[in-house]
């Protein structure tokens, strides 16, 4: 009972002032001390806004920060991806356009061929067809009506295929060109060009003329292209005159090439 009093006091105090503070401003009597009051706390309130709408404007940065680093990321997975697919078609729609193109060359009622990829380049080319496509050393293999050289070795799932420009390959050929034509031999020059060798100086022979293969080696069909004539090596003391022969394309640029199956 003694703890009531001072709370019922203290709260008919409070009721008081609030009755004294509505009849001064009902009167005006609180228009000054209201003024003085909003000119102090005012530029607090207006402090506490700002710096409220700044923090808002920071917390609003970097969620759309984090939001466009997220959409960024998931753009460049999809551009990526969309670039994997465009790439994986062009590749298929060029060894589709190359398949049509070889039959072009070799007919394929005469010659059987197996497609394969180029997979590796030193001084052999390496394809990714074995013995698990039936493969066989010694086959020829071929681009369009381009001879590319044989095969020399076969895994299970790849094989090696000799070029021309190797040191142990040698191909009985023919040149052909508006003023005549020559035979020679067709030989590799430490795996980086190739020498028609053995052809007679009466034998007529320019830069420019293509170079074919005659097929007397039993795997190779005649008339495949070997490369073209750049320069020619004649000595007067020579039984034989000589002609370097370069590749009529880069081996490299190549998304397919064909083996020639031996029946």
């Amino acid at each position: 009972m003694m703890k009531a009093i001072p709370s019922l006091q203290l709260f008919l105090f409070l009721i008081f002032l609030s009755l004294l503070a509505f009849g001064l401003d009902s009167l005006g009597l609180l228009k000054l001390p209201k003024q003085a009051i909003f000119y102090v706390t005012n530029p607090i309130s207006f402090g506490l806004y700002d710096s409220s709408n700044f923090i808002q404007r920071q917390f609003y940065f970097i969620f759309k920060a984090r939001l466009s680093a997220q959409e960024n990321l998931a753009l460049k997975e999809q551009i990526g991806a969309l670039l994997s697919e465009n790439a994986n078609l062009r590749t298929r729609l060029s060894e589709t356009e190359s398949f049509v193109s070889q039959q072009n060359y070799l007919d394929p009622k005469t010659y059987t061929l197996i497609p394969a990829r180029p997979i590796g380049l030193g001084r052999q080319l390496k394809i990714d067809k074995g013995l698990d496509a039936g493969i066989k050393v010694g086959w020829a293999v071929v681009f369009n009506d381009n001879y590319i050289g044989k095969i020399t070795q076969v895994s299970e799932k790849s094989s090696l295929v000799q070029l021309l420009a190797d040191p142990d390959s040698k191909v009985a050929a023919f040149s052909q060109g508006l003023e005549g034509r020559a035979k020679g031999i067709l030989i590799g020059q430490f795996g980086t060009e190739t020498l028609m060798d053995k052809i007679l100086h009466q034998e007529i022979i320019n830069v420019g003329d293509l170079v074919y293969s005659e097929g007397t080696e039993g795997f190779l069909p005649r008339g495949l292209i070997l490369g073209r004539v750049n320069e020619i090596k004649a000595l007067e003391n020579e039984v034989f005159k000589q002609a370097k022969i370069e590749r009529v394309f880069d081996i490299r640029d190549l998304e397919l090439v064909f083996v020639i199956v031996e029946s």
